[in-house]
């Protein structure tokens, strides 16, 4: 089952029928005592719901703070390496890809965050940009994974690069995180061949293209998000980034303009174009 958060209320997607959930409240779905049993029951009561086509979808978050998982596949740790060698922070990358504990860092509220078909931002002060297209877990206020959506980690990696103190300034701006078109709610791990494909158009053309794998994810999520609620309160659940194994080239930057297409099957795509400035 797929849910959305739309401005005309919460549906349910089921076999490509969709259901308006009785609940109005993001919050109350997300720490719902059994989401999936109840989610069944309003598509076995239910009808179809003929309005949801004309709906605005908006991004699955509402009081839930977005965190992120950092270097959780190789590629993104042989990038970060390049990216803050002049630096003398290459190293660093390389110790958190192989230690037990991830590195975990706060992302975004609800403010900040990009509803699909809705603007992300690059950094005034940046010069090479990119997106970082990444499997987002829903997690309930007990800690348990409820369900999966689309994430873009919007990243400056010029500012991480000069030091990896500036992360915070390189990572967390407004509208520098994408989230949606939906959650897959689910209580079963997503198989490990689950694609992700990102593709960044410009003027209408394939500028760049890439896919992974979770078969590439180092670290298992169950284990992230147990580091995650380690001495951490989340009264309303929690949205939490694993990390991305695609990184385009040195060479390439974002331009404003540019639409950014990432897809996760079976979850959806999120698309996004990219502006710069307020």
């Amino acid at each position: 089952m797929k849910l959305y958060r739309t401005a005309n209320g919460h549906y349910v997607e089921q076999a490509g029928s969709y259901y308006l959930v009785p609940e109005t409240s993001w919050d109350a779905l997300v720490i719902h005592a059994d989401l999936n049993g109840y989610l069944r029951s309003v598509v076995s009561q239910g009808k179809n719901a003929a309005d949801f086509g004309s709906a605005q979808i908006l991004a699955p978050i509402m009081s839930q703070e977005v965190w992120a998982a950092g270097v959780t596949y190789y590629r993104s740790r042989s990038a970060r390496m390049e990216e803050s060698k002049s630096a003398g922070g290459g190293d660093f990358y390389d110790r958190v890809y192989t230690a037990e504990r991830p590195e975990l860092f706060f992302k975004a509220m609800a403010s900040r965050v990009a509803a699909p078909g809705t603007s992300v931002r690059i950094r005034s002060d940046a010069k090479w940009s990119v997106p970082e297209p990444e499997l987002t877990l829903l997690i309930n206020n007990r800690g348990q994974i409820i369900g999966y959506t689309v994430g873009n980690d919007m990243s400056s990696r010029d500012i991480e690069g000069e030091n990896p103190l500036y992360l915070p300034q390189a990572k967390v701006y407004d509208r520098s995180c994408a989230l949606g078109p939906c959650v897959l709610i689910s209580s079963e791990p997503l198989p490990t061949s689950t694609p992700i494909q990102l593709e960044i158009l410009r003027g209408g053309a394939t500028e760049f293209s890439a896919a992974t794998s979770l078969a590439e994810l180092k670290r298992n999520p169950t284990s992230l998000v147990e580091y995650l609620f380690r001495d951490n309160n989340f009264p309303n659940g929690a949205l939490l980034m694993t990390g991305t194994g695609i990184v385009p080239p040195d060479s390439f930057t974002l331009a404003v303009g540019d639409r950014v297409r990432i897809t996760i099957d079976p979850i959806g795509t999120l698309e996004n174009e990219v502006i710069q400035g307020k």
